[in-house]
């Protein structure tokens, strides 16, 4: 025996006329209100409002006799008109070694959509291949990008490349988001580059290098039964005062979702900062380095945690929305006095 179903989504990719709902409700024994309409969409975000006018909200408040006030998605409408009417552009290259599958970055695509959403900017994404950064020079490959964003990984393959990446941003003044192992490569390549340590790496792409800059957590040395002992979940972060972090966040202490076992070494912290590279958040404890960023750049930052798991559409990451802003206050320097994404608001 088959069973019956209590509600229809007919899903189609041109509009699907009264009388074919009628129709398939008459073929189906449902109520013909039970039958919804869900037509192909130019965005998922436009998704909720077509849900609603066709009625779903409203049939499912009378099925499961529910009190509902009055529904209002004046502010969701809004959020998806700034997205359909961009009024500037902006290219972020992404650079990782998945990039032939967009969906192994789709929460930062999709941050990046957020925070485009916040500033009606529409974003061009190129997709960089990590090693084409090892085989060809970073001019070639990011030429004209507006920002750069060196996500989260895991292993060596692709790592020289996005270290290249951090430095490409760094010396031309691109701005630079740098998640988990993007902050990494980002203390990697300052090390190097700006203090003079040319052999600085990570421990777990060098583990004999003579300046890991970057090294396992202490509780980290010697697991082997891997699952799940990464450092997992939310985790306080504390801002430094006065710094782009801050700003950025607007807050005083935040609540960041993390997955990694590397850390910053907190042995070099004292030497990188003379040279320009900022520790602006940390464990409340100070043990743990959670965001890093280099003085005197528009925008360069990197987080050992990944901001792009908490954006939202109506409420975009303030790191990502910082990171679009900068890129705009760039390009019309005599419009503001600060980079748009340092308000908070």
């Amino acid at each position: 025996m088959g069973i019956q179903p209590d509600m229809i989504l007919a899903r189609s990719d041109h509009p699907v006329p009264r009388d074919i709902c009628d129709k398939i409700a008459a073929f189906c024994d449902v109520d013909p209100q039970a039958v919804i309409p869900m037509e192909t969409a130019d965005t998922i975000y436009e998704v909720p409002l077509s849900l609603q006018e066709r009625g779903l909200g409203d049939y499912l408040i009378d099925r499961l006799h529910l009190d509902a006030g009055p529904r209002d998605l004046a502010d969701w409408r809004e959020m998806v008109d700034r997205l359909r009417r961009p009024t500037h552009t902006a290219e972020v290259a992404v650079v990782g070694k998945y990039v032939e599958l967009h969906d192994a970055y789709l929460s930062v695509k999709e941050a990046l959509v957020h925070a485009g959403i916040h500033h009606s900017t529409e974003i061009d994404i190129r997709w960089v291949h990590s090693e084409d950064l090892e085989r060809r020079t970073p001019e070639d490959v990011l030429d004209g990008v507006d920002a750069i964003i060196v996500p989260g990984g895991f292993g060596e393959r692709g790592w020289e490349g996005k270290v290249r990446a951090a430095q490409y941003a760094r010396e031309h003044r691109v701005p630079y988001l740098g998640l988990c192992l993007g902050l990494q490569a980002m203390v990697t390549e300052f090390a190097r580059n700006v203090c003079g340590m040319e052999d600085a790496n990570s421990t777990e792409v060098d583990p004999e290098t003579l300046h890991p800059v970057i090294s396992l957590l202490e509780e980290q040395e010697g697991v082997t039964n891997k699952g799940g002992t990464m450092r997992l979940g939310h985790y306080p972060c504390a801002l430094k005062p006065d710094t782009l972090a801050a700003n950025c966040l607007g807050e005083d202490l935040v609540q960041e979702r993390h997955r990694h076992r590397w850390e910053f070494n907190n042995a070099y912290q004292s030497t990188l900062e003379e040279a320009g590279l900022t520790i602006s958040g940390s464990s409340p404890d100070g043990k743990l380095a959670e965001i890093g960023e280099i003085t005197g750049h528009p925008f360069m930052l990197g987080t050992q945690f990944h901001p792009e798991l908490q954006s939202r559409p109506n409420r975009p990451h303030p790191l990502f929305r910082g990171l679009i802003g900068a890129v705009l206050s760039i390009r019309r320097p005599a419009d503001s006095t600060a980079p748009q994404g340092l308000k908070t608001t």
